[in-house]
């Protein structure tokens, strides 16, 4: 679990497919340092027409689990598998409310490399469908360029009071319960225009997208 005020700012060349981390050992960010750092992102490409949101593909129906690859627009309910650490599981409903645009002023925490870099706060509201207990459990959605391509940046944190990752409340553990949450992304590209969904081994290679 991330803990605010300790950022960590990580780099994926997805190029070479090589990255770079502010952390020892490149997953842990308790062992970061309070101060947080950034590498510069090799620019990615704009487009990836394997994962254009543009494709047709049925939403999945209220209540159905969303296969992975389906498409849905921006204020869509999706419901999803979920697993969080060794010991929760569930499943869960999510709607993405708004990819809100910030200033490039909002990334000083990161310090001077992160200039030029404007950050995209999703926002995003999680309901717990399964009723199993999911209590404490975090879940993020990555920012992908119009598209479907990738921006090439990895944020592991939030910026406390404008994008706060919020973990699920000690009571989520119910069917009908829900919380609100935003995942951080950034671009030195092209605007972050998707949100993606890719936990598990189902929806990495094939992630549930939303878009506007």
């Amino acid at each position: 679990m991330i803990n605010k005020g300790r950022i960590v700012f990580a780099v994926t060349l997805t190029t070479l497919g090589l990255g770079l981390t502010a952390c020892n050992n490149g997953e842990d960010s308790a062992s970061a340092k309070d101060s947080p750092s950034a590498s510069t992102p090799a620019a990615p490409s704009s487009k990836s027409p394997s994962a254009d949101p543009s494709d047709d593909a049925a939403a999945a129906p209220s209540g159905d689990v969303a296969a992975p690859g389906t498409k849905f627009k921006i204020g869509d309910r999706a419901v999803l598998p979920f697993k969080y650490g060794t010991d929760k599981e569930g499943t869960v409903a999510v709607t993405v409310t708004a990819i809100e645009k910030g200033a490039e002023a909002d990334m000083a925490p990161f310090g001077d490399k992160a200039k030029g870099m404007t950050p995209y706060y999703i926002r995003m509201k999680v309901e717990n469908v399964g009723g199993t207990d999911l209590s404490y459990a975090s879940l993020r959605l990555r920012g992908k360029l119009e598209g479907g391509g990738p921006t090439g940046v990895v944020l592991i944190g939030d910026l406390p009071g404008k994008c706060d990752n919020e973990t699920a409340p000690r009571d989520f553990t119910t069917k009908g319960a829900s919380y609100e949450t935003c995942s951080l992304s950034a671009t030195k590209t092209d605007p972050i225009a998707v949100a993606s969904f890719e936990e598990g081994d189902a929806y990495r290679d094939s992630p549930v997208l939303w878009t506007s």
